[in-house]
């Protein structure tokens, strides 16, 4: 049986036996960070042509330790479940900073993310996430 198909049946049997948590909201994580433009930017956009600030889903690829620990904290916290961070991971919402060609680059960054910060924490408690 695959990593994922593991998964998926503990995520099953889980739900026969408890209600599951989800993780809350990763906008208001970010923005407990305070973060400015030029976090935003970080090196790769630093002489992008227009301001980014607010763009959560670029932090996938510019400040990844900020989005690495937000969703440490969900799950230390108890989350059972954890979503990428990808709110406005459509060309649709990146065309508002002429971003639309980062679409997949960031959907697929902030899937690794969020998948490698949950099996840190499967590694250390094998019940979890």
């Amino acid at each position: 049986m695959s990593d994922r198909a593991a998964r998926i049946e503990a995520l099953y049997a889980a739900i026969q036996k408890r209600i599951l948590i989800l993780d809350g909201a990763m906008g208001t994580m970010i923005q407990n960070h305070k973060l400015k433009e030029a976090d935003y930017r970080g090196s790769r956009f630093a002489a992008y042509h227009m301001d980014i600030a607010g763009n959560n889903d670029l932090l996938s690829l510019t400040q990844p330790d900020i989005i690495r620990e937000i969703h440490r904290e969900y799950l230390e916290a108890g989350a059972d479940i954890i979503e990428t961070n990808t709110f406005n991971g459509t060309r649709l919402s990146q065309s508002d900073y002429e971003m639309e060609s980062l679409v997949h680059e960031l959907n697929q960054e902030s899937a690794r993310l969020a998948r490698e910060v949950a099996d840190e924490i499967t590694a250390e408690n094998p019940d979890k996430p």
